[in-house]
């Protein structure tokens, strides 16, 4: 098979142009013809000279999910007026602000134009179209229904957006905070601390013990500073590398979510992902089976993962959702009931959207409480440690002023 440019008209007098795969010239102009397109001129893509020259993978910028849901919701504008599949396409791939998701939105466009389903079309950039992306487009397509599966899909990906970023904000603030806070607590063991133990040495009296310590960690972090920041980073690197290890990631996912204030806050995002993920996939169509293993590979939490790889065994075994979702111990008493409910009265995918939204909301008050409550502790916490080592540097001045005294 090999890439043809063409260049034609449609029955309507429009001029087309673009690129189709075929074995030769005459199999190019017969698809051309069974799309309704006359072919005027058609050409080898590829030449002896014409070499597509491509940005390193490195320098193009990456596709956020604000850029995936821009697409999704114009796609689904753009199909629900009626436009035609390729032509939306057409259009997109022009208008796309990130220039990595225009170039890839041309290729499928070029593979829909070359007889392609969309669904097709979109596997060939995985690390953009996700399997739940890919698998209600192709629902979408079997059912007829793809302008109403792109809606949906828009929805799920706004709400979804928000729910991440509600989170990232309530992370980020504490995080930015400690940093700062450990940066000036550096700075002052480094700089600020070493003039003063040169101003004690003349005193000749023994110091308070608190400014001993802070004396030593000075020197300490004066001596070692290298190797601190090399053990902080291979720390950090070590963590990162048994995350990415099975085991690793089933402790650390448990132990988040046994987190004093973020567990119960993570918890409630999982819930609200898995039940808007679900719901989303049901009402479109896709089996249960093969919906419950995307919802899995896409929780953000191995242990949640395997409370619905659980659930896909049950149900593989006739059994129902709500029994492996209760003995997991993961969600809520709550959840599991309403989605019994659901089960029982045929309108699973409903339920399943009423908690999605009802942790929704739920998140939303827990990212407020959080945030709320967290503003005071931290900077309580950067009062003691800092106003600690300010104190424990002028005790042995006060001290002084009393003896003379």
């Amino acid at each position: 098979m090999a890439m043809f440019k063409y260049e034609g008209r449609t029955s309507s007098g429009e001029v087309k142009s673009g690129t189709i795969e075929a074995r030769d010239p005459a199999a190019a102009r017969a698809t051309l013809r069974d799309q309704r397109i006359t072919a005027q001129t058609i050409t080898e893509a590829k030449g002896r000279f014409d070499v597509d020259i491509k940005m390193p993978a490195f320098f193009a910028p990456s596709i956020g999910t604000r850029d995936l849901v821009i697409f999704t919701r114009q796609f689904a504008t753009m199909i629900d007026s009626g436009l035609p599949l390729v032509q939306c396409l057409d259009i997109l791939s022009t208008q796309a602000e990130n220039p990595t998701l225009r170039n890839q939105l041309k290729v499928v466009k070029d593979k829909v134009e070359s007889g392609s389903t969309f669904a097709e079309a979109l596997k060939t950039y995985p690390g953009t179209f996700d399997d739940l992306f890919v698998n209600l487009v192709a629902a979408g397509e079997v059912g007829g229904m793809l302008d109403t599966i792109m809606n949906r899909l828009a929805a799920y990906l706004e709400k979804s957006q928000k729910l991440i970023r509600q989170v990232k904000g309530a992370m980020t603030y504490p995080v930015i905070v400690i940093i700062v806070a450990g940066i000036v607590v550096t700075l002052l063991l480094l700089k600020v601390v070493p003039t003063f133990e040169d101003m004690f040495a003349d005193f000749g009296a023994a110091l308070p013990a608190p400014t001993l310590i802070v004396l030593g960690l000075s020197k300490w972090l004066q001596n070692n500073f290298f190797y601190a920041v090399v053990g902080i980073a291979g720390f950090v690197y070590a963590v990162k590398w048994w995350y990415g290890t099975a085991n690793g990631r089933l402790v650390l996912d448990k132990l988040s979510l046994g987190l004093p204030v973020f567990g119960d806050l993570l918890r409630k995002v999982a819930v609200a992902r898995f039940c808007r993920t679900l719901s989303t996939m049901l009402s479109s169509g896709v089996p249960i089976i093969e919906a419950l293993g995307i919802c899995g590979r896409t929780a953000g939490n191995k242990v949640v993962e395997n409370a619905i790889s659980a659930v896909t065994i049950s149900i593989s075994e006739g059994r129902t959702i709500a029994e492996p979702l209760t003995e997991s111990k993961v969600f809520p008493q709550m959840v599991c009931q309403m989605i019994s409910v659901g089960e029982a009265t045929g309108a699973l995918d409903t339920m399943l959207g009423k908690i999605a939204d009802f942790y929704d909301e739920e998140v939303d008050v827990a990212v407020e409480a959080l945030t709320s409550m967290m503003e005071p502790l931290i900077m309580a916490g950067m009062g003691v440690v800092i106003g600690g080592l300010v104190i424990a540097m002028y005790m042995p001045i006060f001290e002084m002023a009393s003896h003379i005294n």
